[in-house]
């Protein structure tokens, strides 16, 4: 029974915080290292994809990790990543490379 306990414990793990609504797919991937310069025009904003897609343009970074509220998250600092907090009313309340 431990056994069983232990094989389905990381599957569980994976779905917890997968009840929200977030925001659309992730856009495609952009360029490079990720700057911070001019990110926060967008606190405030609504969290969508476009949204995504127009902070990966403005930050340069490779990839969007999307933060929803209450949602636990590495600290691995990855220089290509842009990583975008929001609320619960969908409201961008962070942006920072990392």
């Amino acid at each position: 029974m431990r056994t069983a306990a232990l094989i389905f414990l990381p599957l569980l793990a994976a779905c917890a915080g997968a009840n929200g609504e977030g925001p659309a797919a992730t856009p495609p991937a952009v360029e490079g290292p990720c700057r911070n310069e001019g990110l926060d025009r967008f606190l405030g904003q609504t969290a969508s994809a476009a949204t995504g897609a127009e902070l990966l343009k403005a930050s340069g970074a490779r990839t969007l990790r999307w933060g929803a509220p209450g949602m636990a998250m590495t600290m691995d600092f990855r220089a290509d990543r842009l990583t975008v907090s929001y609320d619960g009313k969908m409201a961008i309340t962070s942006a920072r490379c990392g």
